[in-house]
């Protein structure tokens, strides 16, 4: 019995973790960026509606117009015109994602924009969202202040906003990757965004079934709103219907069974009044179900659209094409180049490879299309993911206990496999979201749980070991010498940072610092040694699979290998990627990362282990070389030698301060899978140009170096160089040449 019950509190201890895990902002977080990621990949791209179509203001358009890629400096005039020839084709709603904010230089533009607006009828304009940090005193102690943020839409310029049917805000949470967006945004008192009040323009047609079918419900509501569409605000009609159904939960359900039992309208108006009902009785969170990668929606050039004349027969396919459709007019890039001028795009789960993401314009349609065919990506209620959670840990939690480790190990799989099948169907055939990476973390926790249980009740005769171990048979079997890979670390403009600082705050960033410089050292099998002040030291070194039969037999020396020398190549890009993201959140601690290999030497004094000798002082000489090239990651030719899966930049041979011999330096740039077309061009343009210098034709390499800079402008290396071709033109290069001497630190 007490067995049993041990057993029984372990299954609730895993599946109560669950349950915590899952309530955190962890758990949201890992769900989100690693779940959702998994199952719109596991599914894949589908089709988007037809009905939606965005007419994108790109490079193509651009040159082809002889415009600047910049929207705001495109003449109204020019979406005076488009917008009639949108009118003319029947489009059946005109949603404008630019922000009419200010006058124009050109009056007669802003003119002939409004009167566009007004003629086609059924245009929507964008707005921004000001916001204000308010504070209200208390009332009992005028000391204390209670802040609360206040939004609110900015005005757009009058005779534009006249003229459209509706104008609201879109916004986007800031986040690393978005996956949902408001309908309803609550800070500024509820008002609606723009998917919301296109739909609504979309259905109004049905405005006069809608109001039938509310009578039926509720006659007092009904009788609040106007009788024709056309007599209220667009906007103030939106705020009714939503505080109707806010105010009244079952409301929606009433007219749900009013709509089964209708036999005036058709099957396609009925989904339409259901996808209106699901929205204003529903969340005003809604997460994004994208359809596939940037330009999975039906876009259309900006340029092509305004070709879209009545008189043209070869464009009376494209025009019918427009008939009843929702067209959204915005910026949507068909480059990275293009997106890095002009920033309204935003990394989702489809973002590509190259670094292209889903425009605002194109996620402002893919949000009005979910609402359309009410098909959101739905988070299954928190009841229900409670409940799976706490269930599945527990059946692993008392598995693991009655059940081998091998065994456990197995179920585990077949349970984590019936479990991803599960979700996926559900995600790909209902929208349903389940958790998904949760329940892995509960199977490692728990398999790490019961092991480390078994570790504990054996440990008395089997005695301790641990990662020191290894570091003292380095000692004890080779004298302390032994060959391995040295990554060095140091931050720029950290004095300069500390005067400027109070010290608890100063040592509070530092922990966090430290914490994230630790994190990619260890998973790629690194050790720090040493975090004094700004600087730190790892090294990666042959480790033995059993430090103690390493005691008993002895330690063989070797040459740093291939392995360990790549994983420390990945360790330095992983902790540029991770400090480049902590500078995001904090004061920003740039971080000059230097790797060297080969023979070291270590001790231990008063418990501390120290690891000296020429590879750690050359590393750290490397890492100080970064200061004058203006890199973030150096490295010698020692670490890279024999390596295919990076993409480096070779920079010549250096003589470091302190050092005799010199030293070939590498740039490493990025994972050689992950790589670039411009990183590629990069370095294969820059090793011409280091060729001509070091063959002493100034003028081409200055050439081949102008030419980097007029598509990398700040390029460190290029401009050092640049530097040394102007200096060499007017004196020799002093021997021996080509090395390059670095004097200091």
């Amino acid at each position: 019995m007490v067995r049993w019950l041990k057993y029984f509190f372990l299954g609730t201890l895993t599946g109560l973790l669950g349950v915590i895990l899952y309530l955190s902002p962890a758990g949201l977080w890992l769900e989100e960026r690693v779940g959702l990621n998994t199952l719109f990949h596991l599914r894949g791209a589908i089709d988007a509606p037809a009905d939606v179509v965005v007419i994108a203001i790109d490079q193509p358009s651009a040159s082809q117009l002889n415009l600047s890629i910049k929207p705001r400096l495109w003449p109204r005039s020019l979406h005076a015109q488009l917008i009639t020839q949108l009118a003319e084709a029947g489009a059946s709603a005109i949603i404008f994602d630019l922000i009419f904010d200010t006058p124009s230089d050109i009056p007669e533009q802003d003119e002939a924009l409004a009167n566009a607006i007004k003629a086609a009828g059924r245009v929507v304009l964008v707005e921004r969202l000001d916001y204000e940090d308010s504070a209200l005193l208390n009332q009992h102690d005028d000391a204390i202040q209670h802040h609360y943020i206040r939004e609110g839409a900015a005005q757009l310029l009058p005779l534009v906003a006249d003229a459209a049917k509706a104008h609201a805000p879109f916004i986007l949470p800031k986040v690393e990757r978005v996956h949902h967006y408001w309908t309803f945004k609550s800070n500024a008192g509820d008002i609606p965004t723009v998917p919301v009040v296109v739909l609504q323009l979309y259905a109004s047609a049905l405005y006069g079934d809608f109001v039938r079918l509310l009578n039926l419900s509720n006659p007092e509501l009904a009788a609040q709103l106007p009788a024709q569409m056309d007599e209220a605000d667009i906007e103030d009609l939106i705020l009714t219907l939503r505080n109707m159904f806010v105010s009244s939960p079952q409301l929606a359900s009433q007219l749900k069974e009013n709509l089964d039992r209708d036999n005036r309208l058709k099957v396609e108006e009925k989904r339409v009044m259901r996808s209106l009902l699901e929205l204003y009785s529903g969340d005003q969170i809604r997460y994004l179900n994208f359809y596939g990668p940037p330009r999975s929606i039906k876009t259309i050039p900006y340029y092509q659209a305004l070709q879209l004349d009545a008189d043209n027969r070869n464009h009376q396919s494209e025009r019918e094409n427009l008939k009843d459709k929702i067209v959204f007019v915005g910026f949507s890039g068909t480059s990275q180049s293009e997106q890095d001028i002009v920033r309204d795009d935003y990394p989702t789960v489809f973002s590509s490879p190259d670094g292209l993401y889903i425009s605002g314009v194109e996620i402002t349609a893919t949000a009005f299309a979910n609402l359309l065919e009410n098909k959101p990506i739905r988070p299954l209620s928190t009841a229900g993911n409670l409940s799976i959670l706490f269930l599945f840990g527990f059946a692993i939690g008392l598995s693991a206990q009655i059940l081998t480790t091998r065994k456990t190990i197995v179920l585990s799989l077949l349970l984590l496999s019936i479990y991803t099948f599960i979700a996926y169907a559900f995600f790909k055939n209902a929208m349903i979201w389940l958790p998904l990476i949760i329940p892995v973390a509960l199977v490692v926790f728990t398999l790490m749980l019961v092991w480390a249980l078994k570790v504990l009740a054996l440990e008395e005769f089997i005695g301790k070991s641990g990662p020191d171990d290894e570091l003292d048979a380095i000692i004890e079997k080779q004298g302390g010498v032994f060959s391995g890979t040295c990554l060095t670390t140091d931050i720029a403009g950290y004095t300069t940072l500390a005067e400027t600082m109070n010290p608890s705050a100063l040592e509070k960033l530092m922990t966090n610092y430290r914490a994230t410089l630790k994190n990619p050292i260890v998973q790629h099998h690194g050790r720090v040694m040493d975090t004094t002040g700004d600087s730190s030291l790892s090294i990666w070194n042959k480790k033995s699979e059993n430090p103690h039969a390493a005691k008993l037999f002895g330690w063989v020396k070797k040459a740093p290998s291939p392995a360990d020398r790549s994983r420390a190549c990945k360790a330095a890009l992983d902790l540029n990627a991770m400090i480049t993201h902590f500078n995001k959140r904090n004061p920003s601690l740039p971080t000059r990362i230097g790797l060297h290999s080969g023979e070291m030497s270590l001790n231990k004094s008063d418990g501390i282990y120290r690891v000296t000798g020429d590879v750690v002082n050359t590393a750290n000489r490397i890492q100080g070389a970064n200061k004058i090239l203006k890199t973030s990651i150096l490295l010698s030719g020692e670490v890279i030698e024999g390596l295919d899966d990076f993409l480096i930049r070779p920079l010549g041979s250096f003589a470091l301060p302190g050092r005799i011999k010199p030293v070939e330096l590498f740039e490493l740039i990025a994972y050689r899978q992950s790589t670039s077309k411009q990183q590629l061009w990069l370095c294969e343009i820059f090793a011409s140009a280091l060729e001509a210098y070091q063959l002493k034709k100034w003028h081409e390499a200055s050439q081949y170096f102008h030419e980097i800079l007029s598509t990398f402008p700040s390029d460190g290396p290029t401009h050092y160089f640049l530097s040394l071709c102007a200096k060499y033109q007017n004196e020799s290069p002093a021997a021996p040449w080509p090395i390059i001497r670095i004097d200091s630190k």
